[in-house]
């Protein structure tokens, strides 16, 4: 190995183990918190695209933890946001950490990327812009993912939390 190929082994390294840490320290404090709402979950450690990924799972009935998710999805983005922070005061470091509870951004994911592959046709097809309905990052992110895969481009615009995706023609 070359000396730039054994420090970018290294700095994958570090970033890998990084990550892992960013993983176990969201596991304790959500873990404190299914404790404190008597919920029963558990905890699931990755790291995906390089961020940490964690997800409460329940073998149980998940209607439990549908009250972590909320409606739209408004509670488990909370939930992040404040998973992140403990991460932060932990490491002093910013946490780009994904949360996802009994599956719901899995699911939603998937059904997103259909709806941006499903818009970028329709573009395609029409040679016009497509504005598409307020969405969170996260949902953003997925579908600029999948208009990107389609070969076409996108753009994000408005303020939040009315920020919204503007597929246009190639």
């Amino acid at each position: 190995m070359t000396e730039g190929t054994t420090s970018a082994a290294a700095e994958g390294a570090d970033t890998l183990t990084r990550l892992e840490q960013e993983g176990e320290i969201a596991a304790d404090y959500l873990e404190g918190l299914l404790d404190i709402a008597d919920l029963d979950g558990d905890i699931d450690m990755d790291v995906e695209a390089d961020r940490a990924a964690v997800s409460i799972i329940s073998d149980a009935g998940s209607r439990d933890l549908q009250k972590l998710v909320g409606r739209d999805g408004e509670v488990l983005e909370a939930l992040q946001e404040l998973t992140r922070l403990a991460v932060h005061r932990e490491t002093g470091d910013r946490s780009r950490l994904m949360l996802d509870i009994g599956g719901y951004r899995a699911k939603k994911r998937a059904e997103l990327s259909e709806l941006g592959a499903k818009t970028a046709a329709e573009v395609r097809s029409t040679g016009e812009p497509v504005k598409m309905k307020p969405m969170t990052p996260f949902e953003r992110k997925v579908v600029h993912d999948a208009v990107k895969a389609a070969g076409l481009r996108s753009e994000s615009e408005g303020e939040e939390p009315q920020r919204f995706v503007v597929v246009l023609p190639a």
